[in-house]
């Protein structure tokens, strides 16, 4: 399974979401910024993208604009923002996501949208060798 991308200018959130996830077996890559999110996108591609919307340099309407002119598959997008409380849906819908996350948001809610987009590969039952 390829990483999961997270993507806020809050090196805090970055930090509390990859550890939760690594938590669960997932590997996480961050970036700061819709910017270097693009960059690091170049010749790779996540399983997921989780995105903040309110960011400088690239904010997360900018991003995933950008994203979505990329030729090729595209993965889904979580996009989080404490901008959105009272309309997660049509937040979602402005900016094309697959879903909305309003900050401050519970970590299994999170958890819950990820095993969505990107669940985890089922054990085989074998030892590992």
């Amino acid at each position: 399974m390829n990483p999961i991308l997270v993507v806020d200018d809050d090196a805090g959130i970055r930090e509390l979401i990859s550890d939760t996830l690594a938590d669960e077996g997932y590997v996480v890559v961050s970036a700061p910024d819709g910017a270097a999110a693009l960059v690091m996108l170049e010749g790779w591609q996540p399983s997921l993208i989780l995105l903040d919307l309110l960011m400088p340099l690239m904010d997360g309407d900018e991003f995933l604009r950008r994203y979505r002119e990329l030729p090729g598959v595209h993965v889904p997008v979580v996009v989080f923002s404490a901008s959105g409380r009272n309309r997660p849906g049509r937040a979602s819908a402005q900016v094309e996501a697959d879903a909305f996350l309003a900050k401050p948001f519970d970590l299994d809610d999170l958890l819950g949208l990820v095993t969505r987009f990107a669940p985890m590969p089922a054990s085989s039952g074998l030892p590992a060798p």
